[in-house]
């Protein structure tokens, strides 16, 4: 099966907004063995969406259009995509309740352009929306093809597709795909790739396919069989061999698990507390750690030590160390790292320190480079990372750098 990506909204052509729905579902479509070849963004003109629509029924098995679903005059892409597939638009009865019951539930008044979100093409499966007004639908076209519509916002789109639009496409596919996504946190993605090499050229069914992630690499590994048991059998020994090669370097096998994940579980295994301080980041560990549920389990406080100030009041960095090596130095760092720990009371301190840049960089120190010190149960380590990118990528993988120091410390006690 082929398929085709069509993003509406003239925001995206202007640069207003970061089309990441694209991106979302290439890769889920990949995932489930269907091939992208054509993505499209199309701005909000009737004729140039119709245009491109009529291009890709000519070409590819299935559309997936996303945007254009709401209640003003500019949200064209329901009636310019059923005008296309030549079927007209009927009220659906469910779609208008729910669409009553979310305006009563608000408490707010429901105009009549809203009205037309209960409008929906004769021959559609409806995919209502739970997490917003506008539901989306899968229009079955002529010659089996079909075209989705989905709502622009990720929040909307993300939850519609994972939970009603793939079970409808695993159906549509012969055969069953089962995938293990094996996460590393310690490498890039060149240094996994060279580890890797003979499997990738040796693959038929199942076959491994390297993601690169901020901070992270993911190997995907697929079999297609007639079920899922046999799909899965086919995925065992790869799996296996790929945990021989990179061991501890590998955090889960779990697509829906994050590294946050992990470390909370295992803290609560161990009935373990974690505090941080953090400079550079200011509060991004805590808040990936937040995300998890039940965080609070093992979270105590945290503080954002952002002035050398803060750093001797609340952690009791010693006044000495910033004047000699000052705030971005292996001794800074641990001395955040085990000042947090005593202040917090916790098993497992993180302290953070660097230069995100710009600005701040001398001939020794230049932008990007991080220390982090981790102190569990009194034992401190420190790391030193030179890294690229803008300032919110060198947070953000300062972030996942001190993640993996902790689960490895853990795992190595």
């Amino acid at each position: 099966m082929t398929a085709e990506i069509i993003c509406v909204g003239t925001e995206i052509l202007l640069g207003n907004i970061v089309n990441t729905n694209a991106a979302y579902l290439s890769e889920r479509l990949a995932s489930l063995g269907i091939s992208v070849f054509f993505e499209t963004t199309v701005g909000d003109n009737p004729k140039r969406l119709e245009s491109v629509i009529h291009t890709g029924l000519e070409r590819s098995d299935l559309l997936i259009l996303s945007g254009g679903l709401g209640p003003t005059k500019d949200d064209l892409t329901k009636e310019i995509a059923a005008k296309a597939c030549g079927q007209e638009l009927v009220e659906d009865p469910e779609a208008l309740r729910r669409l009553k019951e979310y305006f009563t539930s608000t408490k707010r008044p429901m105009t009549e352009n809203n009205l037309k979100q209960a409008m929906v093409p004769e021959n559609c499966t409806v995919l209502y929306n739970k997490n917003g007004t506008a539901p989306g639908m899968m229009i079955h076209a002529e010659e089996g093809k079909k075209v989705i519509l989905l709502p622009g916002p990720p929040s909307e789109l993300l939850p519609m597709f994972h939970h009603q639009v793939e079970p409808l496409l695993k159906e549509m596919q012969p055969g069953i795909l089962y995938s293990d996504v094996i996460k590393i946190d310690c490498m890039g993605e060149s240094a996994v790739e060279t580890e890797i090499l003979d499997l990738i050229d040796e693959q038929s069914n199942p076959t491994v396919a390297p993601y690169a992630k901020l901070g992270e690499v993911h190997l995907r590994v697929t079999a297609k069989a007639d079920t899922e048991e046999e799909a899965k059998e086919l995925v065992k020994p790869m799996t296996e061999e790929l945990y021989r090669r990179f061991g501890k370097k590998i955090y889960t096998k779990k697509e829906d698990v994050t590294l946050e994940d992990v470390l909370v579980e295992m803290m609560k295994e161990r009935n373990y507390t974690i505090a941080a301080a953090e400079s550079c980041t200011a509060g991004m560990f805590s808040a990936r750690l937040v995300n998890v549920p039940g965080a609070s389990d093992v979270l105590n406080e945290s503080f954002i030590t952002y002035s050398n100030e803060a750093k001797m009041k609340y952690l009791n960095v010693q006044e000495e160390t910033l004047k000699t090596v000052g705030a971005v130095s292996e001794e800074t760092a641990a001395q955040m790292a085990e000042g947090v720990a005593k202040t917090a009371n916790a098993n497992i301190g993180v302290g953070i320190t660097g230069l995100a840049g710009p600005g701040g960089e001398t001939q020794e120190k230049k932008a990007g480079l991080v220390y982090i010190g981790v102190c569990i149960n009194g034992k401190t380590e420190v790391k030193k990372y030179q890294l690229k990118g803008n300032r919110q990528k060198v947070r953000e993988v300062a972030v996942s750098r001190a993640m993996t120091m902790v689960r490895l410390g853990m795992e190595n006690e």
